[in-house]
């Protein structure tokens, strides 16, 4: 089982200790993207994105490959997409860039800001590191995990403020929201976190993430916002199991 005790942390409580690591690796990262990206000419930076659209669509496809419940996975994001439409996930999202946008944009806001927020947002939080991270910080104090991802996202964090601009800096607030979250949850949904469970929503996760490089290649517009609830579909099934 990956959720062991860390005595140097005080395990079995939870610590957003990783949390904050993560988000400060993000902010720095973001600051430094924004200092350096300057003057860069526009057809790099689009050539740069391409590039990061590849990796990550790499990163999502060998996520969902290592889960071999395809079953699973496609009731996961059925239901799930059906949820988030549902509430309107996606659309709040937009409208959280937006408003974030009016409020620290200084060109009185053309969407490329609310597009960088929703965007990174999504890569930084839908991801096995970011839920298994998570889990282990609230399972056990343990944050090798996201000490690992906070280093990845802090590299990542330059590359694409300098590419993106200022709305990957907001961005952190997603991840301390969505991965403190689920921190401070993790004790509740510990019965049911076993390995497959585990391997499943890190595979709905991979697909989500493979789905965030289409959209970064402009090859379609997938409403990924609207299908995060599918990660946590697996859980409620294998709930399902144990009850019948």
């Amino acid at each position: 089982m990956i959720f062991y005790s860390n005595s140097k942390t005080g395990g079995g409580k939870a610590d957003m200790l990783g949390t904050f690591v993560n988000v400060a690796a993000i902010v720095g990262g973001s600051l430094l993207g924004l200092l350096f990206g300057k003057g860069i000419p526009e057809r790099y930076n689009r050539t740069v994105m391409q590039g990061l659209a590849l990796a990550v669509m790499l990163v999502g496809l060998k996520g969902a490959l290592a889960c071999d419940a395809i079953l699973i996975i496609i009731g996961s994001l059925v239901l799930g997409t059906l949820i988030g439409e549902w509430v309107g996930i996606e659309g709040k999202l937009d409208a959280l860039g937006g408003l974030l946008e009016k409020r620290f944009s200084r060109n009185g806001g053309d969407g490329r800001m609310a597009r960088a927020f929703v965007t990174t947002s999504l890569i930084f939080c839908v991801g096995s590191m970011a839920i298994v991270g998570a889990l282990e910080s609230g399972l056990s104090g343990n944050h090798e995990t996201l000490f690992a991802k906070s280093a990845l996202d802090g590299v990542a964090a330059v590359i694409f403020a300098a590419s993106m601009g200022a709305g990957v800096l907001l961005s952190a607030f997603a991840v301390l929201i969505y991965q403190g979250g689920i921190t401070l949850l993790a004790e509740l949904v510990r019965p049911f976190l076993v390995p497959e469970v585990i391997t499943e929503m890190s595979g709905v996760g991979g697909l989500l993430i493979l789905a965030i490089g289409i959209n970064l290649m402009d090859i379609a517009r997938i409403r990924i916002g609207n299908m995060l609830p599918a990660i946590f579909i697996p859980l409620l099934f294998y709930g399902f199991r144990m009850l019948f």
